[in-house]
């Protein structure tokens, strides 16, 4: 059936017609409904960024593609090949004052998808209005709520008086080496004119609140991960005889079990929080000789080992904890020695001044009078200012010096970062946007008094 050219053209027309339409209607929607916060969230959290293969390449280009909507200056540095680092900044109109810097990481921890309700990467929105993905409390939330914030600022009106930069930074979950570890000791961070110590502050993760209050983290534990080794003589499996390898190596565990047991109890007791106590866990335990069907049975190894994920807070003597490794847990009496000679990874518990790692939660830190002002005015209340149980990427901007506040408004939601189901009600997504919009209006207006330059050593 041939066509006449006039009905050629109607349907081009037509054709044209609805894609114009389409076009208008996407161009019409209101960047700052509550709709599109939450489909930004649900596109964030969409993609795959879990260890150790995340994929740093989509969540730098839609990182990317929230700043350029909000015209908001952005580099990516890669500090080590294949793991983008993204630094965007609003800035402020007094550049001499001290900047703001709020920090979140872009990658997530593994996932059993078995063990899940929803895909962990689907973001589904359930009908109580969860929404269930990896990351959506650790802490894709947070970056995300940034972006956010200051999409309604700048909707206001609002100019800050401090520049403020926002970072997505890789490999959080696996420890920062190659991400915030280097950035802080590069030229790109000394030139940020973060100021110094108390002039300036620093935003990070916190945890989920199952109360109405939010927690907040002042402070947080350092890992120091260990390895111990027992030898003795092999010998047949039937044979009772003494300082057989994995003999002393129960010892140890025994010892580690009871210290263990005595820093918990003040925890169940209400005598601590978690995150005052040392924690110790065992995360491996390596022994006996392979076999094609599994291990020989019949004979006693001359080898075994433990390793132990150890957490110490800032206020504990981390030269105390040694002592009791190599006089109780690990004495060389017993044919125990340390893998490495001490811990595989052993962090800091003082900054550069000799100071304990810890945020000022008083009037000395206008950065906490301020946070608290911030929240109540969006309608939220601070719990007591805690350490946090594990560690963040802050611990390498205070060891520098620099005040650093954990701190992710999740009220009246359970605590689920690393845990099967992850997930966070979008209610309570929003509410955090109204205030991180509260808090960075309060921080990027901050002009100090006049007054005495402190020192270098005061937080």
């Amino acid at each position: 059936m041939e066509l006449s050219y006039r009905t050629i053209i109607s349907l081009l027309l037509l054709v044209l017609s609805s894609s114009i339409t389409i076009t208008n209607a996407e161009d019409l929607e209101d960047p700052s409904s509550s709709s599109s916060i939450i489909s930004r969230f649900q596109r964030y959290l969409q993609i795959n960024t879990a260890q150790p293969t995340p994929n740093y390449e989509e969540s730098t280009q839609f990182i990317l593609s929230q700043a350029k909507s909000l015209s908001l200056e952005a580099q990516t540095f890669q500090f080590v090949p294949s793991k983008p680092f993204i630094l965007l900044k609003w800035p402020g109109s007094n550049p001499n004052l001290p900047s703001i810097l709020l920090n979140s990481h872009t990658d997530v921890v593994p996932v059993e998808h078995e063990k899940w309700s929803h895909p962990p990467f689907g973001a589904h929105l359930d009908s109580l209005g969860n929404i269930y993905a990896r990351g959506s409390q650790d802490m894709k939330c947070v970056g995300m709520q940034y972006l956010e914030a200051i999409r309604k600022l700048k909707a206001s009106g609002f100019q800050p008086l401090r520049s403020v930069y926002l970072s997505f930074v890789p490999d959080e979950e696996i420890g920062g080496h190659d991400g915030v570890e280097k950035f802080v000791d590069s030229d790109v961070f000394t030139n940020m004119n973060l100021g110094i110590l108390r002039r300036n502050v620093m935003l990070e993760t916190g945890l989920a609140s199952p109360s109405e209050d939010y927690r907040v983290f002042y402070a947080e534990r350092s890992p120091c991960w260990l390895v111990i080794k027992a030898t003795g003589q092999p010998g047949h499996g039937a044979k009772l005889y003494d300082n057989s390898a994995m003999e002393n190596l129960f010892k140890s565990i025994e010892s580690v079990r009871r210290f263990r047991a005595s820093q918990f109890d003040l925890v169940k007791a209400g005598l601590k929080a978690e995150g005052e106590v040392v924690s110790i866990n065992m995360a491996f335990l390596k022994a006996g000789t392979p076999s094609p069907t599994g291990f020989v049975m019949n004979l006693q190894p001359s080898e075994a080992q433990a390793g132990f994920d150890i957490r110490v807070p800032p206020t504990a003597d981390p030269e105390s904890l040694e002592r009791r490794i190599a006089e109780e847990w690990a004495p060389a009496s017993r044919n125990m020695t340390f893998e490495l000679g001490q811990f595989k990874q052993k962090a800091n518990v003082h900054d550069k001044f000799g100071k304990p790692l810890l945020t000022a939660t008083d009037s000395s830190n206008p950065w906490w009078d301020l946070l608290e002002e911030a929240v109540r005015k969006a309608n939220g209340k601070l719990g007591k200012p805690e350490i946090f149980p594990a560690a963040t990427d802050s611990r390498y901007f205070r060891e520098l010096g620099f005040p650093a506040i954990g701190f992710s408004p999740m009220a009246s939601t359970p605590i689920l970062l690393h845990d099967h189901n992850e997930f966070l009600n979008q209610d309570e997504y929003l509410k955090g946007v109204d205030v991180y919009v509260s808090i960075i209006n309060a921080y990027a207006s901050y002009v100090e008094h006049t007054r005495k330059e402190g020192s270098k050593d005061e937080l």
